[in-house]
């Protein structure tokens, strides 16, 4: 089952963006002048900072933050950092989140950060000192009005937390709305820790209701473990489904017979990772792809399913919990084979979704009950299943190319109704 799939083999991610906007572009027959608007990002900050380490030594790190479009509301997106980031990456998640956001019709538009730098070599010290200072530098851009940065790639709450408490410095007074997905005690949402892995499983929900299935019963293969894939196991383990294989950065498991995900978990917290799980058989990250299954979950990086191995993936139906995992090459390989895709900007929108609840919650200074945030999660996501599949039913189209069409409509006639300034 060796694979032939490097990810050095992978088209540029921002070409990849640009590709299936133009698809959806020509399958709405969108005018000219509007695909010149939405084929490119409205505004990128490039910014090169200093931070002192621990050493003494002053570093230079390079970031991005990018803005797609604005037409629907403030820009949205995380910040990431690793050390592959590129702009053009930035500017591939920057408006893939403008469709995104605009697939489960909630009002932000797309925008999305970035740092070069692996964060496991840097001390918890020099990692705060990056942020701080990445956040002064790109704070002409950001604000609870304009664009909301929120948790991505080696980022979590607490590093919201050092951008919010960094942001709000500058103002002089406290201004939580300035990123989503903080901790609790300072603003955040119940519930967002569990929102992309509980939509995504929403969205499974709706291909099985759609098929008049359960998902009770079904072998469920999870490439990456972190937050996404270790939540989506939970939940779908709670569905009757069976935890068949999963993986994190060093490698994967596979036990056909079926992983309990909170001893998955347990280990890896333990161990720091999946491998050696007591029982299991050793898969690597390409070939966990290619297992047998009904259900694989990438919940990893991108450009992992491309034109080497889509034609040996045996799953029924891709729900992609990460952004960007299934190259446009693959996606007709996948489609001509009968594979079922649950594409990115629907699938894994359960996080900004419960991201603008807590941006509202934080605007009103009124916060919600878990309950109440998990049943208008399930609405939202509910009708943008529903929404994207009568629109993939009615054009006689996959599952991709029906949310952009129905994301690019409503980008394209905001922006429209919007008029050009001056």
């Amino acid at each position: 089952m060796a694979s032939q799939n490097p990810v050095a083999e992978a088209p540029n991610i921002w070409a990849v963006a640009q590709s299936q906007f133009d698809h959806a572009a020509d399958k709405l027959d969108l005018d000219d002048d509007m695909r010149r608007v939405l084929r490119v990002p409205q505004r990128e900050l490039t910014v090169n900072f200093p931070v002192t380490m621990d050493d003494g030594s002053v570093a230079i790190f390079t970031g991005h933050r990018v803005q797609h479009n604005v037409s629907r509301g403030p820009g949205k997106g995380g910040i990431r950092y690793h050390q592959d980031v590129t702009l053009d990456e930035v500017r591939a998640l920057a408006m893939w989140m403008t469709w995104k956001c605009a697939c489960v019709n909630i009002p932000y538009g797309g925008a999305k950060g970035g740092v070069v730098v692996d964060p496991k070599k840097l001390s918890i010290r020099e990692v705060e000192g990056l942020t701080r200072r990445f956040t002064t530098e790109i704070s002409p851009l950001i604000g609870p009005e304009r664009d909301i940065p929120a948790p991505d790639v080696n980022t979590n709450a607490q590093t919201m937390a050092w951008i919010m408490d960094t942001y709000s410095m500058h103002h002089g007074y406290t201004i939580p709305g300035v990123v989503t997905g903080k901790p609790i005690s300072v603003g955040g949402s119940l519930g967002r820790n569990e929102a992309t892995a509980r939509g995504a499983v929403f969205t499974l929900l709706g291909w099985a209701k759609a098929q008049n299935r359960s998902l009770d019963g079904m072998t469920v293969v999870i490439q990456g473990f972190g937050n996404a894939g270790s939540i989506a196991a939970t939940l779908l383990a709670e569905e009757g489904a069976r935890i068949v294989a999963v993986s994190d950065s060093s490698g994967g498991i596979h036990d056909p017979s079926g992983l309990d995900p909170a001893r998955v978990g347990g280990w890896k917290r333990e161990h720091g990772t999946v491998v050696g799980y007591p029982g299991a058989d050793s898969v690597d990250n390409q070939d966990i792809l290619e297992l047998p299954c009904d259900i694989l979950v990438p919940a990893a990086l991108e450009n992992q399913i491309t034109r080497h191995n889509a034609p040996r993936v045996q799953a029924k139906v891709v729900a992609e919990a990460a952004n960007g995992p299934t190259t446009p090459e693959a996606d007709h390989i996948l489609y001509d084979n009968g594979v079922f895709v649950i594409p990115d900007i629907l699938c894994n929108a359960g996080g900004v979704t419960v991201s603008y609840f807590e941006w509202v919650q934080d605007m009103q200074s009124f916060f919600w009950t878990e309950e109440r945030i998990n049943e208008s999660l399930k609405g939202i996501m509910d009708r943008a299943f529903a929404a994207v599949h009568d629109m993939g039913q009615r054009h006689e189209v996959d599952m991709r190319t029906a949310a952009y069409m129905v994301a690019v409509a409503r980008v394209a006639e905001a922006t429209t109704l919007r008029g050009l300034y001056p």
